[in-house]
């Protein structure tokens, strides 16, 4: 309201008096509460942890590092890493593959106070070593040659790098045990599974560090290994020309346009039609030019060499090639004398690893090449193979020959070979399985022991070994018409069971353990 002065004249201010508490003044009980909810806030952030969750912050280290740290048997990191154990006993154990495990039984305990601020800290430290130094680095080469197979990696997509890392770790033993020569042969094998940027950079920093037995390269031994580098790609055909490819977008061009490449480029060794070159002088069949073996055609193909475009000249020995893919009928007279690989086994197949779903079911298509088996994996088709060498007549045994599947360049070979004949055709249509284990870049010529020894390594397949892709070749009912050629290469895990996948057994020598 307005005073005399004609000013404003200020309401008085409102009092809040707060009554007493059970007879308790305001000033006390406020103080109370204030305090009790003050020693809430702190029960639960000082005391409540280190009750309900009491245990310690676990340091673990291991050396090499990378080891799987497993507590109570349930995997949950990897070294370096802090990882809370509960109080209590527990079985520590840290894995790396390749290596011993460190186990140890560690007694935990913990702070109640301040656990959650200023957690107990308990160091974990373990020493791994490898009596096999070269299996170690062996089973992170397999892993390399899986990723190989992945596409580039991008800035939200990484691979593993495995097989430097398994140099780094497994460096000095190999250094110690004398292995570095042996080592160096599973990295110029790795060297055909280098197909993505990634994968040359991984196996570039391996070689570096191989060199120096594992330590980070001096200047010296990095002069050294890029010589090496150098002289591999001055001796391979068309490796100058692959390597303008692999580095595309990332100094492809300038490489392209170098003397060095105009020096040592040729056809692309991954491409361009080959031919083979019957050698004159090869002795003929004992049997003739056709052999039935258990209801199965064979036709001759005498020995010679095989001529690719960027490729050294291959030599051929003769052989027999099933006229046709494996029928059903023919299939069943072997599972008839093997019930092991009948359809009735088809799960239990599976679980050893060695077929899938789809081992011997009817695809339904019409278009299927009837009446070729279908669904055979590498494993079975291997199997078929082995029982129908026992069928050999004796002069073809006698000469050392035995039923097995093509290499790839045995299939190549026949195909190519009976291309040139009067009506005569390889293409079928389906997939067939072939020998060898798949090498993107088998212009580098894999080393068949090293690949054997990849191969042997853990993994999740038959016998608990890492099953590395197996090569197949020539198209299927599903390809377009004409985008097949018997240089068309491709691969598929060995158990895999396909309606687009069959095989053609040969008769031919032992093959060099592809």
């Amino acid at each position: 309201m307005f005073g005399k002065s004609g000013k404003d004249t200020p309401e008085p201010e409102d009092r809040v008096t707060l009554p007493p508490l059970l007879g308790i003044r305001p000033g006390i009980y406020l103080a109370v509460l204030y305090g009790a909810a003050l020693l809430t806030v702190l029960f639960f952030l000082l005391l409540y942890p280190g009750i309900t969750k009491p245990g310690s912050l676990g340091i673990f280290s291991s050396e090499p590092e990378g080891a799987a740290v497993r507590i109570d048997g349930v995997t949950l990191g990897t070294t370096p890493c802090e990882l809370f154990i509960p109080k209590g006993k527990h079985t520590v154990e840290m894995v790396l593959p390749g290596f011993g495990s460190h186990i140890q039984e560690a007694e935990i305990g913990g702070r109640i106070f301040g656990s959650k601020f200023f957690p107990s800290r308990r160091p974990l430290t373990g020493t791994l070593t490898s009596g096999n130094p070269l299996k170690a680095l062996a089973t992170e080469a397999a892993s390399f040659a899986r990723w190989s197979l992945a596409i580039e990696p991008t800035e939200s997509w990484q691979i593993p790098q495995d097989l430097s890392e398994g140099v780094y770790r497994t460096g000095p033993a190999l250094r110690s045990a004398g292995n570095l020569e042996e080592a160096e042969r599973i990295l110029e094998t790795a060297l055909g599974f280098a197909s993505t940027r990634a994968s040359l950079r991984d196996l570039l920093r391996a070689k570096f560090l191989l060199d120096n037995g594992g330590l980070s390269p001096s200047p010296l031994t990095l002069l050294g290994s890029l010589t090496d580098a150098a002289a591999l790609l001055e001796n391979t055909p068309g490796a100058a020309s692959w390597l303008a490819e692999v580095l595309s977008g990332g100094g492809g061009a300038e490489l392209a346009a170098s003397a060095w490449h105009e020096k040592n480029s040729g056809p692309s060794p991954q491409a361009g039609a080959g031919r083979a070159q019957t050698a004159a002088e090869d002795t003929p069949s004992p049997l003739g030019p056709a052999l039935n073996l258990e209801g199965l055609d064979f036709l001759f193909i005498p020995g010679g060499n095989l001529i690719r475009p960027g490729r050294r000249d291959l030599s051929i020995p003769s052989l027999w090639a099933a006229s046709g893919e494996l029928s059903l009928a023919a299939w069943e007279a072997f599972t008839a004398e093997n019930p092991q690989w009948g359809a009735d086994r088809r799960e239990k197949l599976a679980d050893g690893g060695l077929v899938r779903e789809d081992y011997l079911l009817d695809p339904g298509f019409g278009a299927y090449p009837y009446p070729a088996a279908p669904g055979i994996s590498w494993y079975a088709a291997a199997a078929y193979c082995a029982w129908l060498t026992e069928k050999l007549p004796p002069p073809l045994k006698d000469a050392g020959l035995i039923v097995r599947l093509p290499t790839e360049e045995e299939w190549e070979f026949a195909a190519l070979h009976t291309a040139e004949t009067p009506n005569g055709s390889f293409m079928g249509g389906l997939w067939e399985w072939c020998e060898n284990t798949f090498v993107p870049l088998d212009f580098f010529s894999p080393n068949p022991a090293v690949l054997e020894l990849i191969a042997g390594t853990d993994g999740e397949g038959p016998s608990g070994k890492f099953p590395l892709e197996r090569s197949v070749r020539g198209g299927s009912w599903i390809n377009v018409p004409g985008s097949i050629n018997p240089e068309t290469r491709a691969s598929l895990p060995p158990d895999t069971s396909s309606p687009f996948v069959g095989f053609r057994p040969f008769i031919a020598p032992r093959s060099n353990g592809k």
